[in-house]
């Protein structure tokens, strides 16, 4: 596989490796087909909360995305209030912030991060995860770090309270399940690797199978105090340029200090089932995205609400899929609705 290394000014981005890496932790590279995940696929990602899928993105789409970013990186906007400066002295600290980019769905000039949400590489991972209708959830994100910039404190679980706080409490809105053999996730995070990732990088972290944690994360071991905790315990995943995880938003996951000489680029998503909604993105339609979207790519930007009622439904096929349709309900039904609420939906 030809793994694309993104153009930079400094010389330190020559510094990328092509060293090639055992497959380990929660990785893959068969891919999921239309007909769902492999019997692998589904342990490792009930196992761990993750899943690492390999070489997801080919080269040319690599290129794509990073050439968007270039483009259009005067636009990110630095997370360096105190507010917003979160991972603290510990092990999840440094000096540096973060940079955040965002509308990304609306750029006339590419769709390569609107081609995502229908991919037909990943549509059939974020049905077998979220279901049949998945949406997106959160605008789309793109992190940005140079070296020496801070990570992110643990997060995240089915214990989180407040603004993903580990309280112990239990939160509706960040909770894995699996029903008879069918994996389901409440909100399912999709990163995108833009740049390599090897061993002791930085970046991305997980708790894994803290996804069916029945306590809270201890505040010390959340923000990196206890440094032997996150040390052995918070594990980051060796990533490659195209690689794609995903991960369980009920998985307790943070992000180590950025230590590559180049720029960390990484792409998030994030998803949930058809009638779930954490985010409130929808409610302002996505800006001018929808006009920009394919059928398939427009079905994955719908309001939340069940498929029952006439949602429009994308495919494990995504866009080499034939055009996606809604599962119509009995005219009668909708007949007598209408007579009841003076309105087509309940």
């Amino acid at each position: 596989l030809m793994w694309w290394r993104p153009r930079r000014t400094t010389a330190a981005l020559a510094l990328l490796t092509s060293t090639p890496r055992a497959l380990q932790g929660s990785s893959v590279r068969r891919m999921a087909t239309p007909a769902g995940l492999s019997p692998e696929e589904k342990y490792l990602f009930d196992v761990n909360g993750y899943l690492v899928v390999r070489g997801a993105l080919d080269s040319s789409e690599v290129r794509a995305l990073n050439a968007a970013i270039e483009a259009h990186a005067s636009e990110a906007v630095a997370r360096s209030s105190g507010a917003l400066r979160n991972a603290g002295a510990g092990a999840f600290g440094a000096r540096g912030a973060r940079r955040d980019l965002g509308g990304m769905l609306s750029w006339r000039e590419t769709d390569a991060f609107r081609s995502l949400l229908a991919h037909p590489t990943l549509a059939p991972y974020l049905v077998a995860l979220c279901g049949a209708g998945y949406r997106l959830d959160h605008h789309p994100l793109v992190l940005l770090q140079d070296a020496d910039s801070e990570g992110f404190s643990l997060h995240g679980g089915p214990l989180s309270g407040d603004d993903g706080v580990s309280q112990g409490v239990f939160n509706p809105e960040l909770q894995y399940r699996c029903v008879n053999g069918q994996p389901w996730t409440s909100l399912l995070a999709m990163a995108v690797h833009l740049v390599d990732a090897p061993a002791g990088a930085g970046g991305f972290c997980v708790v894994r199978g803290s996804h069916k944690a029945n306590f809270a994360v201890p505040p010390e071991f959340a923000s990196g105090e206890a440094a032997s905790f996150a040390d052995e315990f918070a594990v980051q995943p060796e990533t490659r340029a195209g690689d794609v995880l995903f991960f369980s938003e009920a998985t307790v996951h943070g992000a180590k200090p950025w230590r590559q000489p180049y720029e960390r680029r990484l792409a998030l998503y994030r998803f949930s089932p058809p009638n779930f909604a954490y985010g409130r993105a929808y409610l302002n339609r996505w800006g001018d995205a929808l006009d920009l979207c394919t059928p398939a790519q427009r079905a994955v930007l719908e309001a939340p609400f069940a498929p029952r009622l006439e949602r429009t439904m994308t495919t494990p096929e995504g866009d080499d899929g034939p055009p996606p349709r809604p599962k119509l309900r009995a005219p009668e039904k909708k007949a007598h609705d209408l007579a009841v609420f003076k309105t087509d939906y309940f």
